[in-house]
């Protein structure tokens, strides 16, 4: 399979204009990305530019930090779906894994992929912040819930993803789950060994530099 068709083509800065998600929807279509990642509210315009095309739209949820309300996120959610949205990448609540309120976690991350049904959920868990025995625990709860993706990062962290971090997610799993990395992506080399891990999704801004071999700066996401 093609390297374009594990990406995830993303713009999702505060400052990201609607011009830049028309513009990112027409480098998904050109280039053959898996998906557009947009903020929820950029869902409906991310539509009406893919439409008729291959290319799937993705929607964060409870970005970037994850402390809103688990009320808030399913809203978020079932909206974003309602919109247009093909796949969610929600933030779990940090500080209440931290807390060990796993129970939380758990049932929030359920209730949102209970409220989307068959559309794909994708769980960032930010490893950044957590120690690796936390990373183990978000990536088994996630599973416990039901949801079909574990990703290492939102990218507005203080780290991305890394390799340590996605085999610890990948054994954690046992296969019940698949792999999404994010935070850092920016050439070729560094996706192909994610994939090469095990990954079945890349989520970066630097889609087409990766697919032309080239290296991106390093404020991309």
């Amino acid at each position: 399979m093609s390297i374009a068709k594990y990406i995830d083509h993303t713009i999702l800065a505060a400052n990201a204009t609607s011009a830049q998600i028309i513009q990112l929807c027409e480098e998904a279509k050109q280039y053959n990305f898996f998906s557009v990642c947009v903020n929820s509210a950029y869902v409906p315009l991310a539509k009406e530019h893919t439409n008729g095309s291959e290319v799937a739209v993705c929607s964060v949820v409870g970005f970037p930090l994850g402390m809103m309300d688990t009320a808030s996120k399913v809203f978020e959610a079932k909206n974003a779906i309602e919109n247009g949205a093909d796949e969610i990448d929600m933030v779990i609540n940090i500080g209440r894994l931290k807390d060990g309120d796993n129970a939380y976690v758990e049932n929030e991350i359920r209730q949102i992929k209970e409220a989307i049904g068959d559309k794909v959920l994708k769980v960032i868990i930010e490893t950044c912040y957590l120690t690796d025995d936390e990373k183990i625990t978000a990536s088994k709860l996630s599973v416990n819930a039901n949801a079909d993706f574990v990703k290492t990062s939102t990218g507005f962290g203080t780290g991305g993803a890394t390799y340590e971090d996605i085999q610890l997610m990948k054994d954690a799993v046992e296969g019940k789950a698949a792999l999404k990395a994010s935070g850092g992506v920016r050439d070729f080399e560094t996706a192909q060994k994610y994939i090469d891990m095990g990954v079945t999704r890349l989520g970066t801004s630097s889609g087409i530099k990766i697919i032309q071999g080239g290296t991106a700066d390093e404020g991309s996401y």
